[in-house]
């Protein structure tokens, strides 16, 4: 006997009735995955570990210091017999490696950076110290001028001009100085041409064909560096800008080419900084190159974060988590950051 319309059951609805309005509400309601954490972790699409860290430190000559850096709350500038101590905790938390930038005496800076191939220089011995104290913890190493040279730029100058084939030089032997003294990943933050594959061939020929490159491939002329150039004492020194070689703000096609160029030349990874304000970039190189993509979330960011959390505007600790948790979600593989302590310790506690 046929139904009536008005008593048909549900389960009766012939197959085109139960289209209708497929895909809209009421069928659909986005929040039934929502609505508990467990149904919350089950469909996560990215999610941020440990692993993903690498926390950013200073160096500087001495003998048990801690000092402060003013515009990173919280971030100091350590002696190397204190890094093992401090270290100490993001290895206790399963931080893999850490990234160090030296703070250098005014007295020392020169223009020919004498002090960046000085195989006894803070950053060297620091690297020995790491090593010695956590065998298993990779280090990484700014291969860069700027903290050692008078002109506070990341290459030689000459007559207001920052050389680039010069700068090579230069920066192929402190490479292989820093390799000597065990750094794993050496990273190019310098943003000269070339500068990959001179330092790739002369890692290789020094005998160091293991180590790693981790290219600065697409590093921005940005404003958020300020917090940075206060740490290692390069404000100061800088003279003019660096937007002769570090990229425009307002471009993302030329970090497609930066990086093809980069990984042509023997690079192992590739970097983009800053972070916050550059996502669609690493988005668009992690889906063109599909090469361990990492991204710095740089001084400028952190301090912002700080400073609004010192206001009362922003909770400090689900913001910094939240930025972290961006950067996974736009592609990257792993993370340099002053919070990486933080973080870690949070996500132990769960």
């Amino acid at each position: 006997m046929p139904w009536e319309a008005d008593t048909k059951p549900l389960w009766a609805e012939t197959a085109r009735e139960r289209s209708h309005g497929a895909g809209a509400f009421p069928t659909v309601r986005m929040r039934r995955n929502r609505r508990a954490p467990w149904l919350r972790r089950l469909v996560a699409e990215n999610r941020l570990s440990v692993d993903d860290l690498i926390w950013s430190i200073f160096v500087v000559d001495g003998e048990n210091l801690r000092e402060p850096v003013p515009s990173m709350p919280g971030v100091d500038r350590l002696s190397v017999d204190r890094l093992a101590d401090e270290v100490g905790r993001a290895v206790d938390l399963g931080v893999p490696a850490v990234a160090v930038f030296p703070y250098v005496d005014p007295a020392v800076k020169t223009p020919d950076c004498r002090e960046a191939v000085n195989p006894g220089n803070v950053i060297c011995r620091a690297v020995r110290t790491l090593h010695e104290a956590f065998p298993g913890l990779g280090v990484v190493c700014d291969v860069a001028l700027d903290p050692f040279n008078s002109d506070g730029h990341d290459g030689l100058v000459k007559d207001g001009i920052v050389l680039n084939d010069e700068t090579l030089e230069v920066l192929c032997i402190q490479a292989v100085v820093q390799a000597e003294a065990g750094c794993d990943v050496l990273a190019p933050s310098d943003m000269m041409d070339g500068r990959v594959g001179a330092i790739r061939a002369a890692l290789d020929e020094a005998g160091f064909k293991d180590r790693l490159i981790l290219s600065y491939a697409a590093k921005y002329a940005s404003a958020f560096y300020g917090p940075f150039r206060d740490a290692i004492g390069s404000s100061v020194a800088l003279k003019g800008d660096k937007k002769t070689y570090q990229m425009d703000p307002a471009n993302s096609d030329e970090a497609l080419r930066e990086v093809a160029l980069d990984i042509a030349e023997g690079a192992d990874m590739v970097m983009v900084k800053p972070g916050l304000p550059y996502l669609d970039v690493v988005r668009r190189l992690k889906d063109a190159f599909g090469v361990p993509t990492f991204v710095y979330n740089v001084s400028g960011e952190y301090a912002m974060l700080k400073a609004a959390a010192a206001q009362g505007w922003l909770d400090y600790d689900k913001v910094m988590m939240e930025a972290l948790l961006a950067f996974k979600r736009a592609g990257a593989d792993g993370i340099l950051t002053y919070a990486a302590i933080e973080a870690a310790t949070l996500m132990k506690k769960g």
